[in-house]
């Protein structure tokens, strides 16, 4: 699932998605939240934003929570000159992460540095402060590039690799090196650089260990999929890669199962800002996913697909409506076709995947 945390944002006027104005303060989000469903309450508890999806992590109790977290952590005023939008979360918020049980997040996306390398450094230390592990951003190259390693409750270990593409609008500049803080950032996908990727695998992995790409990619908004995600993908699995959690798109895109591995091309927003401002009603990224795979630890095949339907409404993740829930299933039965997967929907309003076994 991904998140994005925003504390204070930074908008250039004339942005589809934002008002026709540069927007400061957060509370200026809440306002239009407010406008289009109703007051939010305040105070709240770090759980507020979670509502409904915490009763499905205890249902579930998933051996592992990993998020992309789309913002920084910190308090620096240092925004990144020339970049449009800057999120931001105050390091006092972290709890809201704790309050779920996060166990990993993502940091190689085209936000974590929209304050600088200072903001990027306070957002490690945060996180790792509270025991959250973190990838895909360091405070050099070999941190940037290095695996979380996450014990999965008695059942082995899980390696979480982190991307981050320019396609999905990662400055070039932000890439990590050996004496510089940055993100790992994934210059071209090509067998080449899956080829590296598994190099790293195969220098940490030990018999049991479930492996994992977390990408972000692409564009914010569509279904297509493009060749070279696809082809870059089953490279990456090829080489070693258990699962691809692909992120980037604001709502969900289609899903392959690929000689027995998953992969999520764009899982969507999971919390965002956006409840209120219009551009792309079509897509419904209000109407968000948990995705709850089970691997076989032994092989990493995927064995087992739920999807949980939520819905943003006030900045909190509420139960859809019957008409949503038909909405997202023939959404994902639609874009999920073509690779052979079709979805089952259960009495609970989630979706069970089924596929043909290779």
């Amino acid at each position: 699932m991904t998140g994005r945390g925003i504390d204070q944002v930074l908008a250039c006027p004339g942005d589809p998605r934002l008002p026709e104005e540069v927007v400061r303060d957060a509370r200026r989000y809440m306002a239009l939240a407010q406008e289009c469903n109703g007051p939010i309450p305040a105070p709240v508890g770090w759980d507020y934003v979670w509502g409904d999806a915490l009763a499905e992590l205890e249902r579930a109790r998933p051996a592992a929570r990993i998020v992309n977290l789309e913002t920084s952590i910190t308090m620096s005023n240092e925004h990144w000159v020339g970049k449009g939008i800057h999120y931001r979360m105050h390091p006092r918020n972290v709890a809201c992460l704790t309050a779920a049980g996060i166990d990993c997040c993502s940091l190689a996306n085209n936000h974590v540095l929209d304050w600088g390398r200072t903001g990027l450094l306070e957002t490690l230390e945060t996180l790792h402060s509270v025991g959250v592990m973190t990838a895909g951003a360091g405070r050099d190259l070999a941190e940037a590039s290095a695996p979380a390693i996450v014990s999965c409750r008695g059942t082995g270990r899980l390696l979480v690799f982190a991307l981050a593409s320019p396609t999905a609008g990662v400055p070039l500049e932000w890439a990590a090196t050996p004496a510089r803080a940055g993100v790992n950032l994934l210059s071209e996908q090509s067998e080449e650089a899956a080829a590296l990727v598994g190099a790293r695998i195969d220098h940490v992995k030990q018999p049991g260990d479930v492996v994992i790409a977390s990408i972000h990619w692409g564009g914010n908004w569509g279904y297509a999929i493009p060749r070279e995600q696809r082809r870059f993908a089953h490279a990456l699995l090829d080489a070693g890669v258990d699962l691809v959690h692909g992120h980037s798109s604001h709502h969900p895109k289609g899903l392959e199962v690929h000689r027995g591995r998953l992969v999520l091309y764009g899982c969507g927003d999971f919390l965002d800002d956006y409840e209120g401002i219009g551009g792309y009603e079509a897509f419904r990224d209000d109407l968000v996913l948990m995705y709850l795979p089970t691997l076989d630890p032994t092989r990493g095949t995927l064995t087992h697909l739920r999807l949980v339907p939520l819905r943003i409404e006030r900045f909190r993740l509420t139960r859809p409506s019957p008409a949503d829930l038909h909405w997202v299933a023939e959404v994902m039965g639609r874009e999920c076709g073509a690779f052979g997967i079709a979805f089952r929907a259960e009495e609970d309003g989630s979706l069970t995947a089924r596929w043909d076994r290779e």
